[in-house]
């Protein structure tokens, strides 16, 4: 029998999504063919990357194994992909000994994901980009409270209890809350005062959360203030260097841990393997996510610019549009495949949602030209909820 071999490269949250879709639209495909699935990533794991603030703050696991994902009808490759060959439709592979493989396909799903915006070594402080720069950061304030006990300098102890969170964008605020928490929670261990801790969100606008109403910066600002957090707006950091941080107009402020929080990049490795980027290195699609100028060539979730046909607008960079994004996806290959008109793209609906430390949260949705928002538990419930049904935990 025939075999359709469908590769999706990249295991985040557009990637297990796609595969999910594609197997369960293409298993019952009725060409006669049998569907021969491959998920490729350099990891055979699944990191829950919107999580990374958890592990800075407490000891928590943020990864999946790909089997609990896909305990059949499921190959994976650990392996990056080094050159996409779409004419003769195959792909390079290279694992982490360097050795190489090529792969041949007939339908190729891109869905390499984002990282997180790095800073130069002149910056100082700790960037929050991966899981291990998370543990570092979950050492480094745990040693600083360690290092509070034993100081006589009052300056000095103050100075080790300040964190600087710079970066106010979901990651930024989420971040800070649960510092607040834990770090609160740790100084009353080690028998100091907890409100000597101090969390200070540097924001670089005037509000927080420009992307909503003012109303709902405002409520965040200040659910942040009731849990510990100093939100200080319309400032920018330079640099931190030996404990001191510096802002725009050369005004400093002494701290013992500097994280940043700067948002998100498409992967670069899309500038290198042979696929159409912008200038800003998102892989150019169609309104169905085709990638242009290839054939059965496709890409969702953050490295892909995908517009809303209708109104212009692009998607964000955020888990439940790539999931939004893999739904349609599975019908869009269907009907590739058997000649039908297919789907295409439309946005998801203004819905942004804040965990703002452990069972508190904030949700806000727009819909039928009324602001709805949920805080408190339920807030947290509905948050966890978008965590969870991203990575496929029911």
């Amino acid at each position: 029998m025939e075999q359709l071999t469908c590769i999706v490269v990249g295991a985040g949250y557009a990637g297990i999504n796609a595969v999910k879709e594609i197997k369960k639209t293409l298993q019952n495909e009725r060409s006669g063919r049998t569907l021969r699935l491959i998920l490729i990533d350099k990891n055979l794991y699944h990191t829950r990357k919107v999580l990374l603030f958890k592990p800075a703050a407490i000891t928590q696991n943020i990864t999946i194994p790909l089997m609990e994902f896909f305990p059949s009808g499921v190959e994976f490759v650990q392996a990056t992909v080094t050159q996409i060959d779409s004419d003769k439709k195959r792909l390079l592979c290279q694992d982490a000994k360097g050795n190489e493989s090529t792969l041949t396909y007939d339908i190729l799903v891109v869905a390499v994901g984002s990282v997180v915006r790095q800073t130069t070594a002149e910056q100082g402080g700790v960037a929050l980009t991966n899981i291990h720069a998370a543990s570092i950061i979950h050492e480094m304030w745990r040693a600083n409270l360690v290092r509070v006990v034993k100081e006589r300098s009052v300056h000095e102890r103050q100075r080790l209890m300040t964190i600087a969170v710079t970066g106010a964008g979901i990651s930024g605020i989420e971040t800070s809350a649960e510092l607040a928490h834990f770090v609160r929670e740790e100084a009353k261990q080690l028998g100091l005062d907890p409100n000597a801790v101090k969390i200070i969100l540097f924001n670089m606008n005037k509000r927080l959360f420009t992307e909503g109403p003012t109303k709902l910066g405002d409520k965040l600002a200040h659910i942040l203030a009731t849990h510990g957090v100093t939100v200080v707006h319309d400032s920018k950091v330079l640099k931190e260097k030996n404990g001191i941080v510096t802002l725009l107009g050369d005004k400093t402020i002494p701290v013992g841990l500097c994280i940043w929080t700067l948002g998100l990049l498409p992967n670069p490795m899309l500038r290198s393997i042979g696929l159409p980027v912008n200038d800003d290195g998102f892989v150019l699609v169609d309104a169905s996510y085709r990638v242009q100028g290839a054939h059965s060539l496709y890409s969702i979730g953050d490295c892909a610019r995908i517009v809303d046909p209708a109104s212009g607008l692009v998607d964000g960079m955020t888990c439940k549009e790539a999931s939004a994004q893999a739904a349609r996806l599975g019908n869009i290959v269907l009907a590739d495949l058997t000649g039908n008109p297919a789907p295409t793209h439309k946005r998801f609906m203004d819905f942004f949602c804040f965990g703002l430390g452990p069972e508190q949260g904030l949700v806000w949705t727009h819909k039928w030209g009324l602001d709805v928002i949920f805080t408190g538990k339920l807030g947290w419930r509905l948050r966890k909820w978008t965590w969870d049904i991203a990575s496929l935990i029911k």
